[in-house]
């Protein structure tokens, strides 16, 4: 049984708001992610703040829990880099589904790319993909369930899949290439960056996550995209297995083909 990863835990304290706001959020954060983070803790969407989940370049991922106790995953995307500013236009600037965002304005890019990986969540929910429950958004801060328990993240598939055996990662190949084909064919995207590092395995089952970036079919990249999306997993897969799934992915290749 796979079992889930520890992460930094802080000590159980009173909800942050107000004053206190400044004093326990990271110096990164700047007045406008503070303000959207104070509206979602006055809306009682997110009670408390807890330790990291992760970090990187472009967003940082806390623990936090809901007014029931519930755990919750809070992204919220930071200031970027030149290179982060750059990626988000490709993805962007070719879906119709954010044409009117201006480009010269960096605040309203991000938080387009927020709202971009709500909906996207929503989409891929819908058609039975397993992603993160998407609970609400504000700016740039994304609030979804939490994958793990009390302070313990589910692990990423690069992380276990060399404690599996080859059954279970035979299995494992054929449901993430069951979860790109409901991605594909059932929510009509493309995740765009899919790989080893994006999927998690809770529950005995993989999770997709980090979606802000995928596209539309009607995206001029998209078909490129997929084919490395598909690349990407087959080129992992492939160290462990024999196991071949081509037509599978054919049948999802052509999914992307004009209705």
């Amino acid at each position: 049984m796979v079992k889930p990863t520890r992460i930094r835990k802080r000590e159980r304290r009173p909800r942050i708001k107000d004053a206190d706001l400044f004093k326990t959020v990271e110096e990164v954060f700047d007045v406008f992610t503070l303000q959207h983070l104070e509206r979602l803790l006055s809306k009682g969407i997110i009670w408390e703040l807890k330790g990291v989940i992760s970090s990187g370049k472009e967003a940082r991922v806390y623990w936090g829990k809901d007014k029931k106790g519930r755990d919750l995953a809070v992204k919220i995307y930071l200031s970027a880099t030149a290179e982060f500013r750059k990626s988000i236009k490709k993805y962007i600037m070719g879906d119709p589904r954010f044409e009117s965002i201006p480009k010269h304005n960096f605040r309203k890019l991000i938080y387009a790319w927020t709202r971009k990986e709500y909906r996207n969540l929503v989409r891929m929910k819908k058609a039975g993909v397993n992603v993160p429950e998407p609970l609400a958004f504000s700016g740039n801060i994304l609030v979804m369930e939490f994958l793990g328990e009390e302070g313990y993240r589910a692990p990423l598939l690069v992380e276990v899949i060399e404690e599996l055996g080859e059954d279970e990662v035979n299995r494992l190949y054929r449901e993430v290439v069951r979860q790109i084909r409901l991605i594909v064919c059932g929510a009509r995207l493309v995740h765009a960056d899919l790989s080893e590092y994006n999927i998690m395995i809770w529950r005995e089952e993989p999770w997709i996550i980090d979606v802000s970036q995928a596209v539309e079919h009607s995206h001029p990249l998209a078909l490129e995209l997929l084919r490395r999306d598909i690349e990407n997993i087959t080129a992992f897969f492939s160290r462990y297995t024999d196991q071949e799934l081509d037509l599978e992915l054919e049948e999802i290749r052509r999914c992307l083909q004009p209705q």
